[in-house]
């Protein structure tokens, strides 16, 4: 039994070591400042820890030197700093931040491009004025791009006298960089709180982006709630602003940040679709949060697929209504249809 023990423990020592190695290696790979030894540091300090693995008499006393070079490479890694300096890309040039004095609200820097292609675009960002006395309600865009494992969250705040508006969590890309998934686990990308137009946010990725998907649903949020996750948006968007974050993968991204907004004692417990969050919607559906109307759950889907309706919309001034006709209406009376 002891050996069994003593077995299983040096295994996942073993699979410890290999993760942290290849971390590690990855770190120095990418996230070096100066480029040319990137490479070479990266290569020896991989073929060190497995020379350290298979060299080092003591299995115990081999993991323990392994431990200690990585947390060599953690510390420095720490030391890396964000900035809202550098040559962004045009459509994340610009930080949204927010003026809030009592009930009215001043959105700077809220995006809303003339779109010819995905790529053939005039970068438009608007100033725009809101009561957070007139937030009604939440619904949430769920994006898919290729995998129906993975998604990307769009949060639309509903009010009763003004356009929606939206706000998704992103990679702050800079000029010639595209997103990677493997250097999202790095200090590649700053993030960045979009505050966007739905006909800008939602419209390029239904119209403009080949093979993406958009689902649109209407959460159960009532007015009180609604409001209190737009304090939390705000208060996000001032924040990242003067103090700016790296995105990372696994633990800052689109959705595991729109949790972190939350006090500690309100997060929803963890769920394996928070990460895997192309499952966010059915997460939803079993914790009645989305607006469901009595329908099981791949009939509520198939109605809140919008690309057809937001092709056909377009950039209607009522676009926001359009991808709307056939969603089950909100059972909080006071919420309105935008």
């Amino acid at each position: 039994m002891r050996k069994t023990v003593r077995f299983i423990w040096a295994g996942l020592g073993g699979l410890a070591c290999v993760i942290a190695t290849a971390w590690a290696t990855g770190a120095l790979y990418f996230d070096l400042p100066i480029a040319w030894l990137r490479s070479p540091l990266a290569l020896i300090y991989g073929l060190a820890t497995l020379a350290v693995l298979f060299l080092v008499k003591g299995r115990w006393r081999a993991m323990g030197v392994v431990a200690g070079g990585f947390a060599v490479v953690l510390a420095w890694w720490f030391t890396i700093k964000p900035s809202n300096e550098g040559n962004w890309q045009p459509d994340v040039a610009q930080l949204a931040w927010a003026e809030v004095n009592g009930d009215e609200v001043t959105l700077h820097n809220v995006r809303n491009c003339d779109y010819r292609t995905e790529t053939d675009y005039t970068p438009r960002w608007e100033t725009r004025a809101v009561r957070i006395s007139q937030v009604t309600g939440i619904d949430i865009a769920i994006n898919y791009w290729g995998s129906p494992w993975i998604a990307h969250p769009i949060v639309s705040f509903q009010f009763t006298d003004t356009l929606p508006v939206c706000f998704s969590i992103e990679t702050r890309k800079q000029t010639g960089q595209s997103y990677s998934a493997i250097r999202g686990l790095y200090r590649q990308f700053e993030l960045i709180y979009v505050v966007a137009d739905e006909r800008d946010v939602i419209r390029v990725r239904t119209n403009y982006r080949h093979g993406e998907e958009i689902y649109l649903y209407r959460t159960t949020a009532t007015p009180a709630q609604a409001r209190e996750r737009f304090h939390e948006y705000l208060r996000s968007l001032n924040e990242i602003r003067d103090h700016p974050r790296w995105y990372n993968a696994i633990t800052t991204n689109c959705t595991t940040s729109i949790r972190d907004q939350h006090p500690a004692a309100e997060r929803i417990p963890w769920d394996w679709r928070i990460l895997l969050n192309g499952k966010g919607d059915e997460l939803m559906f079993e914790r009645h949060t989305i607006v469901t109307a009595g329908l099981p759950f791949s009939e509520l889907k198939a109605r809140s697929l919008i690309d057809q309706r937001a092709n056909a919309a377009d950039a209607a001034s009522n676009f926001s209504e359009l991808i709307r006709i056939g969603l089950p209406l909100s059972e909080n009376k006071n919420k309105k249809t935008p």
